[in-house]
Formats: structure tokens, sequence, C-alpha cells
């Protein structure tokens, strides 16, 4: 029934941290990247194909499989070291200084903000990521014959599209990747498949990234450029051998001549920062726009309007999964819903002379004097960078709702939505404008 395989090497790259967790927790952290043999980040094919099957969109039975089996084999992901070679090989004898970073990866702390600023009981935790910049092998495969080139094609291009996040953590700041090559090639069953090699050190086929086309289902992209009017502070969640409190930088991975490298520390300007103060920002808006005002409100009713019980904030940034019954076969099954808006993570080379020390004490009110045991420090950023924020929505979003989210944007621009730690003390003002496009289906 089948003449061909399609075949494909793709090397992708990680724009953003990625984050492809285990499932498992381990004495160090809560929520561990899975990993290969070695103990190396890696990516499970079923992730890939996974992401591939939801993008793909009507067809997508025939070709991964419901009752016949999947026609798409994809390959694990494999980390590439600094020469862009695969360790295939049970235990690096001698790892080298680049692969070593690799056995201690960034670890990103968290937790939940509610409505009135501070943390929910029993919302923190921390997750390991893996760097920006890391580079990862894998193996594509269609069966099929002559006429599927066209499904071929679109496959590939799915996987150049804005849209193609991998890992969880998308819709904060995780996961967006790019396509550095892609070296593709049709076999003929019988004929010329034996020299399909099985190694993905070895490359065969031509270069056909640099004529895919992007092909994704239509999007609104906001733009968002905005400048530090003085300090600002995402804090790493400790200090160092000077103060008490210090911003949170993270290495990424750089590539030149084709070797990639570690260079300075990196400020990280985090995506989930921007998405809780935006969501918050958002169910004041909707509130105000629909007239839902606090003194109209009983206090107790006050959490029917906040967090994802806000239709705004369901709506573009997500809701948990809870018991319900679908609509069709009346089952009782857990509903949930993803936000449709996607972020990414954002670095800036780090300029250790642009750090402002604060020291600080509580006073007390009644002696004017200082209280024992409360004074601390804190190193702030003073790098006045113009930051370019990108956010993608997926679905069209109009009415009531948009316009709550895109004044969430005017407050952002005006300095009036401060961004990361101790905005109470003047720190996280920015600055700028926004910008909105729609962009079609390729």
């Amino acid at each position: 029934m089948y003449t061909c395989r399609y075949v494909a090497r793709i090397v992708l790259e990680a724009v953003t941290p990625l984050k492809v967790g285990s499932g498992e927790s381990d004495f160090f952290v809560d929520a561990p990247v899975i990993k290969d043999w070695n103990g190396l980040p890696m990516i499970p094919g079923t992730s890939i194909a996974g992401v591939l099957r939801h993008s793909y969109g009507a067809g997508d039975d025939e070709i991964f499989g419901r009752v016949d089996g999947s026609r798409l084999l994809v390959s694990h992901a494999h980390l590439l070291d600094e020469a862009q070679e695969i360790h295939y090989e049970l235990g690096i004898e001698k790892p080298s200084p680049f692969v070593k970073k690799y056995y201690n990866l960034p670890t990103r702390e968290h937790t939940a903000i509610n409505d009135k600023g501070t943390a929910l009981q029993h919302s923190k935790f921390d997750e390991e990521v893996v760097y920006a910049g890391s580079r990862f092998a894998f193996e594509l495969e269609l069966t099929g014959g002559e006429e599927d080139e066209p499904v071929w094609q679109k496959l590939l291009s799915l996987i150049t599209s804005p849209l193609f996040r991998l890992g969880s953590g998308s819709t904060k700041g995780f996961g967006e990747v790019k396509v550095v090559s892609c070296h593709g090639r049709r076999y003929t069953l019988g004929k010329d498949y034996a020299e399909k090699p099985g190694d993905l050190n070895v490359i065969k086929g031509k270069e056909v990234h640099d004529t895919l086309g992007e092909r994704s289902a239509p999007y609104t992209l906001y733009t968002v450029t905005i400048t530090p009017e003085d300090f600002f502070s995402f804090g790493s969640g400790f200090g160092d051998d000077e103060v008490d409190d210090i911003a949170v930088t993270e290495e990424i991975v750089t590539w030149r001549d084709g070797e990639g490298g570690f260079g300075s520390k990196q400020i990280l300007f985090p995506a989930s920062s921007l998405k809780g103060a935006l969501s918050h920002r958002v169910a004041f808006h909707y509130n105000r726009l629909k007239k839902h005002y606090a003194d109209h409100i009983p206090v107790e009713a006050f959490g029917q309007y906040v967090g994802e019980n806000n239709p705004a904030v369901a709506a573009i940034f997500g809701h948990k999964k809870e018991k319900g019954e679908d609509q069709k076969t009346g089952e009782k099954v857990e509903l949930g819903r993803k936000g449709i808006a996607l972020f990414s993570d954002l670095f800036k080379t780090f300029r250790v002379e642009e750090v402002k020390r604060f020291d600080h004490v509580k006073i007390d009110r009644f002696t004017g004097g200082t209280i024992d045991a409360a004074l601390y420090s804190e190193k702030v950023t003073a790098q006045h960078d113009t930051w370019q924020i990108e956010i993608v929505l997926v679905q069209e979003i109009g009415g009531e709702i948009r316009e709550a989210f895109e004044r969430s944007l005017d407050d952002l621009c005006d300095g009036l939505l401060p961004l990361g730690g101790k905005v109470n003390r003047g720190h996280g003002i920015f600055t700028g404008q926004w910008n909105s496009k729609g962009v079609q289906d390729a």
C-alpha cells in the first residue's frame, strides 16, 4: 500500500528555557525535567508527536492513527553537545565543561499571588528548566506514497510555526523553539531505504529548512515595548555574600560558527511575572466594564469576581480542571481550559556595575527607633534596557474581554502596572507602548 518513507533529521533550539517534566519529584527539586541514560535532558517523541497532532487539524486520524496505528514515527529529541553531537554511549567518561553544565540545571521558584498581592497558602514550588539556547536533534519519518508530499511538507511547516511550543508552561514563558536545520529525504522501500542511517549524528538528505513556510491557525500578536523608569527586581529568592536578596540571573547557551558555549550571566525577565500582573489587572478592568463594584457586592462574594472565576481571566489565562458533565454524553469528566495567551521569557546581558544596593530597617512607629533583627539589604537592577515583549493570542477575543486586556496593556505602558518585586517601594515601573496585528493562516 505504501511505497515511500519520508525522513527528516531536525535540530531545534530552545529560544526560551524548556520544561519537559518527568512527572516525579526528587530530594532537591519539586519538578525535575526528564533525562536520558546519561542524566542529560531530553524531549520524548510523544511530546513532539502530541503537539504536531494538536496542530495538524482535519485528517489527523489518518496520519497519527486511531484504528490502524500512526503513519508518523517520531524519535526522542536528544541534547547536542558543544560540537552538535549526541552522546549515545552509556556513561560519559570525560564530560566536557559544556556537558557538565547540564548536570546542574537552573531552578525556578514559583508562588501564586492572590488579588490582595499576597502569596496563596501551599502555593510555593520549584521546578527545573533546561537552559535557553540548548539544541536537540530528532527524526521524523512518515510512511506513505508519492502523493503524500503535501502532507509531509505540512508536517515540516508546522514545526516552524510560532505556535509550536514544547513541554509544559508554554503560557508561562517556556517551550518556544526554532528550527536550526532540517535535512530531509524521500526513500523508496525495497530500493534505497536500507541506506537510511540509524545514528542521528549522521546527516543525510538535502537542507529543506530554507524552503519551509509557516503554516498555522490565525493568531493575534501583541508587541509591547517598555523601558524601566528607575529600578526593578525580579527576585531570585535568596541573597549572596553581601545582601539578603538579589535579582534572578541565568546562563544561556550561545552558538558561534556551529560551536556552543555558555557566556556571561543574563538578567531574566520572567514571563510568569508579567502574566500574573496582567491577569489581576484584566480582572479589575473587566469588573469595571461590567460595573461589578466592591460596594455593591458582599465581602464573602468577592472571590466570584477575581482569579479564574473572572470570565475574562478564564478566557485568556485559562482555569484549572474540575469535575463536570460532558454536554454530549452526560458522562462525568474533568473540565478545564488552557490559556490562549503565549508568553516568552526574555534575557538581557547582566552588567554588574549597574546594580543598586539598598539597606532597609524597620522603624518602631511609637519610639522612632529601629526594631531588632529587622535590618536587611537588597540589590536591584538599574539597567535601562528596552524590553520588547511578544504576547501571542491563539484565539480571537472580543468585546469587553478584549477591552479589559488592552486596557491592562495601557496601564503597563503608562507606568500604572509595576512588575516584579518590591513594587510597594517604588520598584518595577515601566513605560512604553504596544501594538497588535492579526496574523492569518499562511
